[in-house]
């Protein structure tokens, strides 16, 4: 049981404990921000708070967060909020702070440590257009909406539209080499499109996607992520082939759609697990029919795509890859995607979305690997 509170003081200091930092979600008291916070003889509090950067663009909400939290402590009749910028040898201390007290030249990628607990899913497919970045906000929104803390990496490069898919429009902040990633849904997102100018092409070749990969992983502060996707470019280019060298223990999900020309496609993304020994987590069709108003089910692209495909590559692996699941073609999925709104939380009764809520479920229930463990066994004596 916690101690009472004994003075005003401490309730206010226990209010402002709080308020977490709507960018790093950590209270603000922890993370150093609150410089000073005294209540004056007719009851207002004045609090000294000092930003990340000078232009935060969640200022006003982090005014609207203290003003509540303090309204609530007795005796307070008011609050005044001073808002000032950390130094640079304040930040650097918080940027240590985030990244566990370490100060190393290149920082290392989290999700790629053994001690990692963040499951990796790299949501693959052989060509475009089967839906695979629709699949991938949709179960980022679904595992986030089940509770659990979700990122998403924007990894196709040359074609990136999950941040439109997402709902956000905001830009990520820097806390000296650190970016903080914004959220839309309670997903925390990344992607090149947050750092161009308007709809700008962008044309690199297999070094630089290297390097902007890595950063994504290891420049963003993501927290301690449950689940982390990623929406990889289609085919088994240059960005597949970073990925198996940056996290190796990154697992894959193959997106189809029925049709035997996607799937054929799809199987080759697949197999190139053998090569960069990755897991393949199963298979994912999309569009798999569309319902008519009678009932009825109207196979547009035929059937069997994404069965055929999860036992090929069970027999190419030497492993099961079973079929996760299979969502129907909706209009309503490509509308709730251009308003940023996944079709998971716009329309969650809909035959897409509860297609899209089982895949999740298996995903989050899924068993940890022990793979790389420490099992605490000991040899029995003689």
């Amino acid at each position: 049981m916690s101690a009472p509170v004994s003075t005003v003081e401490d309730a206010i200091q226990a209010a402002l404990a709080t308020v977490n930092d709507p960018e790093i979600r950590r209270p603000i008291t922890e993370l150093g921000m609150v410089r000073s916070a005294t209540i004056g003889a007719s009851g207002v509090v004045r609090v000294e708070l000092l930003l990340t950067v000078a232009g935060c663009p969640l200022k006003d909400k982090l005014r609207t967060d203290i003003t509540t939290a303090l309204a609530a402590v007795p005796g307070v009749t008011g609050v005044e909020i001073d808002f000032g910028v950390m130094t640079p040898e304040q930040r650097q201390s918080l940027q240590s702070q985030l990244r566990g007290g370490g100060a190393t030249e290149e920082p290392v990628i989290p999700f790629a440590q053994p001690g990692s607990r963040t499951r990796v899913y790299a949501v693959a497919s052989g060509k475009g257009g089967v839906g695979k970045s629709s699949v991938t906000v949709n179960l980022a929104a679904a595992l986030a909406a089940r509770g659990l803390s979700v990122g998403v990496v924007d990894a196709d490069i040359y074609g990136h539209s999950v941040p439109r898919m997402l709902g956000t429009e905001a830009r990520p902040t820097r806390v000296e080499d650190m970016i903080m990633p914004p959220q839309s849904h309670g997903v925390k997102v990344i992607s090149i499109g947050m750092f161009t100018s308007g709809n700008a092409a962008v044309v690199w070749r297999g070094p630089m996607l290297h390097r902007a990969l890595q950063q994504f992983l290891a420049d963003v502060y993501w927290g301690d992520l449950d689940v982390l996707l990623l929406d990889l470019p289609p085919g088994t280019g240059d960005v597949a082939i970073s990925l198996a060298q940056l996290l190796p223990n990154s697992e894959i999900l193959i997106v189809t759609t029925p049709q035997t020309a996607a799937a054929e496609v799809a199987e080759r993304a697949g197999a190139i697990a053998l090569q960069t020994h990755q897991r393949v987590v199963g298979v994912i069709e999309n569009m798999s029919w569309l319902e008519l108003p009678d009932g009825s089910r109207m196979e547009i692209f035929g059937s069997g795509g994404g069965t055929a495909v999860a036992e090929s590559l069970s027999r190419t692996i030497g492993a099961q890859v079973p079929l996760l699941g299979q969502i129907p073609l909706d209009t309503r999925v490509r509308e709730a995607g251009d308003a940023g709104n996944p079709i998971v939380l716009a329309e969650p009764e809909s035959p897409a979305a509860k297609a899209l809520g089982t895949i999740a479920d298996r995903l989050a229930l899924r068993r940890e690997s022990l793979l790389g463990k420490p099992l605490g066994l000991k040899p029995a004596g003689r």
